[in-house]
């Protein structure tokens, strides 16, 4: 790639633009309290909500790879009435508010929601305040990111691929998992790890839908918020593991979002 001297006016902008991100994490790392570090990690609340989060969020990444996929192969492939249109919905929690999503799964499943009061009738299922409703408010938000990933994936494959292996006798499930999904395996990585990012990081439509309580659903982003009153300095620290993990998916998968560079 030929390198180009930026001009002086784009280049001061350009670093303003920089430090208006880089400034507030270098204030979070100077102002983290080092010496009280491996105390605040190691204890007990910290642990069980960064277990609880961990669980919440890969389950929810699971959840997200199973009902996205899909959906993202409609998306890619059919042609049908309203898909622009329903497409631009099952994307909306990217742009939601998130505490407008939380609300949204309240009315939906909640005790008295369209769907969640005849769960609870017939089943005796409720998700509003509990573990599973953590999984739930994570995958609403975070499977999108999935969803755009993969779509975008199956659009750019060469599908010469999938009719060789048609011609060839190959059933469609056959084609779908021996032949697509390893071409779109790339995609299929970045989405699934985007997902498990958004979803571990997610807050607004967690406390929503799912309440604060420690050990059943107070993740980690729930305790930075409920330390950041008690506890100032503890919620430093939670927030820089949050900031560590944000950066390493982010450098992990820089050859496909920020180019080779």
């Amino acid at each position: 790639m030929r390198r180009e001297r930026a001009p002086l006016a784009i280049g001061i902008l350009a670093a303003a633009g920089a430090a208006f991100f880089i400034l507030p994490l270098i204030g979070l790392v100077v102002r983290t309290p080092w010496a009280d570090a491996a105390r605040a990690v190691t204890s007990a609340d910290t642990l069980e909500a960064l277990r609880l989060s961990l669980v919440a969020s890969l389950t929810a990444t699971g959840v997200a790879l199973v009902l996205g996929v899909p959906l993202a192969w409609v998306y890619a492939r059919i042609e049908f009435p309203g898909r622009s249109v329903l497409r631009a919905l099952t994307t909306l929690p990217m742009v939601l508010p998130p505490v407008v999503g939380g609300i949204a799964l309240l009315l939906a499943f909640g005790r008295r929601g369209l769907l969640g009061s005849w769960l609870e009738s017939s089943f005796g299922i409720s998700l509003p305040f509990t573990t599973a409703g953590v999984v739930f408010a994570e995958t609403f938000v975070a499977m999108p990111f999935l969803v755009l990933t993969v779509e975008a994936g199956l659009r750019s494959m060469d599908r010469r691929y999938e009719d060789a292996a048609r011609t060839l006798g190959a059933k469609r499930w056959t084609i779908f998992t021996r032949v697509t999904l390893p071409l779109i395996a790339p995609s299929l990585f970045a989405g699934a790890v985007l997902c498990w990012a958004r979803a571990l990081g997610e807050f607004g439509a967690t406390i929503t839908f799912a309440g604060n309580f420690p050990g059943v659903t107070q993740t980690m982003p729930l305790a930075v918020y409920l330390l950041l009153g008690t506890n100032p300095e503890g919620s430093y620290i939670l927030s820089l593991i949050l900031l560590v993990v944000s950066l390493v998916v982010l450098v992990g998968l820089r050859h496909r979002w920020l180019g080779s560079a």
